[in-house]
């Protein structure tokens, strides 16, 4: 095992403790004090955000008319409506990954139920790379489109808007990327980000922008409210698989997305739910990170991206369910390559003795650049470091894609280096770009030499939400924890913690031995089952350290032992055999000192 795979940090434990009046909360909402406590913890701390969070419907979202431009977007797609009648073709400009998949169906469904004829253009990951490009435009021409508007793309394509603007297309921009220098000559450009849009949330996804766009839409068209929200699944799938906080807004079209999907109307999304295996379970924002988005997302990485718009238009039973398995199939594919690829990144990390940089700048040559993402994510989450995963492009360029910690502004500090960028965008938390191979060592040296970083930003926080004693956690209280789903990016889970656990008894279980079973006791004497789905390797190094083999072994041997964990852990009920009973799902663990 390579020193990279054995480098870990453990977190540092900081209890939240944000200013409220717990008390009144409670009593309002008839929750009680830990729920209240945990969505103060989460930044709620207005009565207006409150009432969002607890009561928060779709007719709580924003005014789309605040959006800068929006009325100019609508306008130039009524008055074409009115000027071309049935000739009218609007071209969608979209792009390969989940966001931009569904951004543009959302505008594939909004076009079609106004009466519009509609195609969707995306660039070619490999040969194009991000965004809105001059052939696109070409083939909008060709189309006979006379209207192009892009989603989730184009705030930094001003020379393939100019180009279109060239070729005597309206072009209408919706984005939700940071704004670079200048906004592109567009004859509307739809982007919270920008700087003169009082659009008061900024954090939707692409998605959600165009979710917004469809809706003005259909208000100045008379279509009702409710044939925007039968496209509430498409905004929540978006709004998850791209990573956005589901904080605001973005929680409340997650969380009625995830009301819908079970019952969705898509045939292909019912077809891709069966394939998974999770057609007879509630579907949770975790599905959507971790099982059907990665599909969607699979298919634009390492095969054609027109696989998934058409699994998401089909409307035969049979066909989607053989579509279905085709995407699974791809994203299998993706996942193994995703593995080589991190193996191989720690490797050159260690050989050239980067895990010490502030900001981790990994060539990978040879990789799939449709990986270099996820690479990036996985080394981020290990090293707790910015992260930037290049690999070879075409000629003699790189191109690369960025994970950030909260620590460090990657859209800020990259734009400080655009002088050696061809291409870049992005935002806080992650970016991609394309540079010459020969800058690599520039890029490296200028984001190290500026990263304003400090070594206390390199330990991982675990925030405690409450000091909970088991005795106190009740199937009641389980179950009212649900209250703050749907869990994700800006709203995890509530983590709670408790000192001075004896281990009873400790296994190792699962099929793949990838399971650590336990029953603690606390000091109270209140004993409790308990699993972690971490690394059980390294919990045991960590007995070791702490308490010596000897007492491993005792733990497993269920003997009597000398082991004082602290746990922060998330409470749960298992079922088994009709049987309920409380768990603990641990979260991390530490040797408290007496």
């Amino acid at each position: 095992m390579s020193n990279c795979e054995e480098f870990k940090l453990r977190n540092k434990w900081i209890l939240r403790a944000k200013e409220a009046d717990i008390e009144a909360i409670s009593r309002k909402y008839n929750i009680s004090p830990v729920v209240a406590r945990c969505m103060v913890n989460r930044g709620v701390l207005t009565e207006e955000e409150q009432d969002s969070f607890m009561n928060g419907t779709l007719d709580s979202l924003s005014s789309p008319w605040l959006f800068a431009d929006m009325d100019k977007a609508i306008d130039i797609i009524i008055e074409a409506k009115e000027r071309y009648s049935d000739d009218l073709k609007i071209a969608v400009g979209s792009d390969y990954d989940c966001d931009g998949i569904f951004s543009a169906f959302i505008l594939k469904k909004g076009f079609e139920k106004a009466g519009i004829e509609n195609k969707i253009f995306t660039p070619d990951r490999i040969s194009e790379g991000y965004g809105l490009n001059t052939r696109i435009v070409d083939d909008a021409v060709e189309f006979g489109a006379q209207v192009l508007i892009t989603c989730d793309n184009g705030i930094a394509a001003n020379e393939a808007v100019e180009y279109a603007k060239g070729k005597g297309l309206m072009v209408i921009v919706t984005d939700h990327h940071e704004v670079q220098e200048c906004l592109p000559v567009a004859d509307a450009v739809v982007d919270p980000k920008r700087e003169d849009c009082n659009y008061p949330f900024k954090g939707l996804c692409g998605a959600g922008v165009t979710y917004q766009l469809v809706g003005a839409l259909y208000e100045k068209l008379g279509i009702g409210r409710q044939a925007q929200q039968e496209l509430i699944e498409y905004a929540a799938i978006a709004t998850v698989a791209d990573v956005m906080e589901l904080i605001g807004e973005n929680r409340i079209l997650v969380k009625h997305g995830l009301k819908k999907l079970p019952h969705t109307e898509n045939v292909g999304i019912r077809a891709l739910i069966r394939a998974q295996g999770i057609d007879n379970r509630e579907i949770k924002a975790y599905h959507i990170g971790f099982v059907i988005g990665p599909c969607f997302n699979a298919a634009g990485r390492i095969d054609t991206v027109q696989k998934s718009f058409e699994l998401l238009s089909e409307e035969d039973e049979d066909k989607a369910n053989q579509m279905a398995g085709e995407l699974k199939d791809i994203n299998d594919k993706r996942k193994s390559m995703t593995e080589e690829a991190t193996d191989l990144a720690y490797e050159i990390m260690e050989s050239q003795g980067l895990v010490e940089d502030d900001v981790h700048v990994v060539y990978i040559p040879g990789c799939h650049e449709s990986l270099v993402g996820i690479v990036a994510g996985r080394i981020k989450e290990r090293f707790h470091h910015p992260v930037i995963v290049f690999t070879d492009a075409e000629d003699d360029l790189v191109k690369g894609s960025g994970r950030s910690i909260e620590q460090y502004h990657m859209f800020e500090k990259l734009m400080e280096c655009k002088d050696i960028m061809v291409r870049f965008g992005g935002h806080k938390m992650a970016a991609g770009m394309t540079i010459k191979k020969a800058d690599l060592g520039e890029l490296k040296a200028r984001l190290n030499a500026n990263s304003g970083l400090v070594e206390d930003d390199f330990v991982p926080v675990l925030e405690i939400d409450y000091p909970l004693p088991v005795q106190y956690i009740t199937e009641k209280m389980i179950e009212e924890l649900d209250i703050l789903e749907p869990f994700g990016t800006g709203n995890p889970k509530p983590v709670f913690a408790e000192q001075h656990f004896k281990v009873l008894r400790a296994a190792v279980r699962g099929a793949s031995r990838n399971v650590l079973s336990l029953r603690v006791a606390n000091a109270s004497g209140k004993s409790v089952d308990a699993v972690y789905f971490g690394n059980i390797t390294e919990f045991e190094e960590f007995i070791k350290e702490e308490w010596g083999e000897s007492e491993l072994h005792a733990l497993y041997e269920g003997k009597i032992n000398n082991v004082d964990l602290g746990l922060a852990f998330y409470p749960d009920i298992n079922e088994f055999r009709g049987v309920k009973n409380i768990q603990l799902i641990i979260q991390d663990f530490c040797r408290v000192r007496r």
